[in-house]
């Protein structure tokens, strides 16, 4: 029995939307990371960009757990000498840009490299609920019912 690899011909991207109000951060990431990779299909192959394209709404809206939200810090380096700054999440979920908390989480789980970022275009996150991927026709991802634990519960 002979190994299966996909060819990049063969593969068959489908359309995900998911509602991310509610919603941990990390256990959404994991979701998303895992969907882009195509892990969650039985045609899998880790050098092949076979997972689906994915459309995250309300990304203001996802919620941390414990103290996450005022103590988690963000930090990155300007390229100078003593340049590195730091924010925390609750700067950036209230800022101008609320959609990269998910982005970056995101982005940390897939792999770096070519393919890892190839993936990374397959996501699209809205802070709002509009999306102009209409036309696309998604399919809704409940990933609240999935596990209980997605979910904040106080």
């Amino acid at each position: 029995m002979a190994t299966f690899s996909q060819k990049p011909a063969e593969v068959e991207k489908k359309w995900v939307i998911i509602d991310a109000e509610g919603l941990v951060v990390g256990r959404l990431a994991s979701v998303i990371a895992m969907r882009l990779r195509g892990k969650h299909k039985a045609t899998f192959t880790p050098h092949v960009d076979d997972g689906d394209n994915v459309i995250v709404i309300n990304a203001d809206k996802v919620v941390f757990t414990g103290k996450k939200y005022s103590d988690k810090v963000y930090y990155w380096h300007t390229g100078f000498a003593g340049g590195i700054k730091e924010r925390t999440a609750r700067q950036i979920i209230e800022g101008r840009f609320p959609e990269r908390v998910l982005e970056k989480a995101v982005e940390r789980m897939v792999p770096r490299g070519p393919l890892g970022r190839r993936q990374m275009k397959n996501l699209r996150v809205y802070a709002g609920s509009n999306h102009p991927h209409e036309a696309q026709q998604p399919v809704a991802l409940d990933v609240a019912s999935l596990n209980k634990k997605n979910v904040r519960s106080a």
